[in-house]
């Protein structure tokens, strides 16, 4: 099996980020890629304006390539992850005011799965209400997901990279799809596996992907350490797709990496071109 077995899609919130926005899925395409996912584009604006949607709307569906994942408002993203759904105040606010948009733009680009990102640990508030108000927040977006026939998803960030996030392991972020699946009865809520992450957190990661196969409905990778492409750090990222494969994953692989000193184009030489289209 190895690379050649899986279906790939490319994150242009991380790469081809040297080029404006809506660019970007045509250089996806150009590189040889039919699937892309994204964080939320507008880090200020969980609502931006119509226009904006449908100018990006227009951007992947005349690229030809597939959206396969989108996240919902998280703060302020690039840079550490914040999340947002877990800080009450104007933050909160913002992820609800955003759950409809995103679900519905979700849904006119037939992609079927919604990334959630908790919120960091703020300090003066108990993390009991964080919680509780992020189990709200979440059954709200499991239900938009549901309605538009997406998956909702949970990851797992890295303590070293983001020391105030509450979900730095894998077992806490089953924890909390159980949560939120008993809370809805939807059975919609699956885990994320960031093989990055989770490696960053030390992590047994043949254990996880033996534990949580059957709930995983998306998988993300970065080489480590540096978050690199697949080759450039000491991951064995063909056998651990391996190993997702021959436990039954049969999704997407989100190529979440940094490219390096070059060009976002010349960050595939890892993939021959001829495996790259999902």
């Amino acid at each position: 099996m190895g690379f050649a077995d899986q279906r790939f899609n490319v994150n242009l919130s991380i790469l081809f980020t040297e080029l404006p926005l809506l660019e970007r899925p045509a250089a996806a395409a150009a590189a040889g890629f039919t699937a892309v996912e994204l964080w939320w584009p507008w880090v200020d604006a969980p609502t931006p304006a119509q226009s904006e949607l449908d100018a990006l709307r227009t951007a992947i569906t005349e690229a030809g390539v597939q959206l396969t994942g989108l996240n919902f408002y998280a703060g302020q993203l690039p840079g550490p992850d914040r999340g947002a759904l877990s800080i009450p105040g104007e933050e909160s606010d913002k992820f609800r005011a955003n759950i409809d948009i995103a679900a519905d733009f979700a849904q006119s680009l037939g992609c079927k799965a919604l990334n959630a990102l908790y919120g960091n640990r703020m300090d003066g508030v108990d993390p009991a209400a964080q919680d509780a108000l992020a189990l709200e927040n979440l059954v709200l977006a499991a239900r938009a997901a549901d309605r538009v026939g997406a998956v909702l998803l949970i990851e797992a960030l890295n303590a070293p990279e983001s020391p105030k996030c509450p979900i730095v392991s894998a077992p806490k972020a089953i924890e909390i799809v159980d949560e939120v699946n008993a809370a809805t009865g939807l059975g919609n809520a699956k885990f994320l596996m960031d093989l990055y992450h989770l490696s960053m957190n030390g992590e047994d990661l043949p254990q996880v992907i033996g534990a949580y196969a059957d709930k995983t409905a998306h998988v993300q990778i970065a080489d480590n350490p540096g978050r690199g492409a697949p080759g450039t750090g000491s991951l064995p990222l063909e056998e651990l797709l391996d190993q997702l494969k021959k436990a039954g994953y049969e999704g997407y692989v989100g190529l979440e990496y940094k490219p390096g000193d070059r060009p976002s184009a010349e960050a595939f030489d890892w993939l021959p071109r001829e495996h790259r289209a999902a």
